[in-house]
C-alpha cells in the first residue's frame, strides 16, 4: 500500500502558543467598529406615548421633576408633556445608548399612571425582573353593587392592612383603583400576591388568607 509524503512542517501547540504570545501586544491591521448608536437602528427615532389621566393630572405637575430626571438623565432620552392631547411623549435621541432604554422609561411612566408612588415605580428603571400586571376584581368573580364594594374592602383590610400585608410578604406593590387591580413585582411574587388576592375577593376571611400566605411564602423562600 502507498503512502502519502507530508512535506509541510508540522506545527505543535506550543509553537501556535508562543507565537500568541508574539503578538499579542503587536498592533494588528484590520477594520475598527465604533458601537452603534440606538438613533442609527433600523427606524430611527422611536416615540413612546403614555396618556396621563384625569386624576394623576395634578400629582404629575407635583412629581414632574422626578420622573423627568431619572429619564432624562440616566437614560439620555427626550421627554415632554403634550398638554394639548395629555399624554408624556418619550423619544430616543442620539445620546441614548441602551436598546431597552425607552421600554423601561415608558414603564416607569405607566406604573405612575396606573397610580405608584415614584419611589416604587423607579425601580423599574434599576431592575431588569420586575412586571406590571393588572386586572379588575369582576374578572376573578361576577359582582356587583354592594357585594363588589364588600370584596374591594377585603382586599384593602381596615386602615389597608390586608393590603400591606400582602405587599410585605410577597414583596409586591399593589394599587386599588376602584375595581381595578395594579401588581408591580417580580413574577413569582407577582403570582404569590395574585393568588391571595383572588382567595380575598372568592370570599375567604382574611386570616385564613394571611397563614396561607406566610407558609406559601416560606415554600417559596426555600425553592429558591
Amino acid at each position: 500500500m502507498a503512502t502519502m509524503e507530508v512535506t509541510e512542517d508540522v506545527i505543535d501547540a506550543s509553537t501556535l502558543a508562543q507565537g500568541a504570545m508574539d503578538t499579542k501586544g503587536a498592533d494588528v491591521d484590520g477594520p475598527m467598529f465604533e458601537p452603534v448608536k440606538v438613533s442609527e437602528l433600523q427606524g430611527g427615532i422611536q416615540v413612546r406615548r403614555v396618556d396621563v389621566p384625569s386624576h394623576r393630572y395634578t400629582p404629575l405637575k407635583k412629581d414632574w421633576v422626578k420622573i423627568y430626571t431619572p429619564i432624562v438623565e440616566q437614560l439620555k432620552l427626550q421627554m415632554r408633556m403634550n398638554v394639548v392631547r395629555r399624554r408624556v411623549e418619550i423619544r430616543t435621541c442620539e445620546e441614548t445608548e441602551s436598546e431597552s432604554a425607552l421600554q423601561k422609561a415608558a414603564d416607569f411612566v405607566k406604573a405612575y399612571m396606573l397610580g405608584f408612588d415614584v419611589q416604587d415605580a423607579i425601580a423599574l428603571l434599576r431592575l431588569d425582573e420586575l412586571y406590571l400586571d393588572s386586572f379588575e376584581v369582576t374578572d376573578v368573580k361576577p359582582l356587583t353593587g354592594e357585594h363588589l364594594s364588600r370584596a374591594i374592602g377585603r382586599l384593602a383590610g381596615k386602615a389597608g392592612k390586608t393590603k400591606f400585608t400582602i405587599e410585605n410578604v410577597t414583596k409586591t406593590r399593589i394599587v386599588l383603583a376602584d375595581s381595578k387591580v395594579h401588581i408591580m413585582g417580580a413574577y413569582q411574587n407577582m403570582r404569590l400576591a395574585k393568588a391571595a388576592i383572588c382567595k380575598l375577593i372568592m370570599g375567604s376571611p382574611p386570616s385564613k388568607v394571611y397563614g396561607w400566605l406566610t407558609s406559601a411564602g416560606h415554600r417559596i423562600s426555600e425553592r429558591f
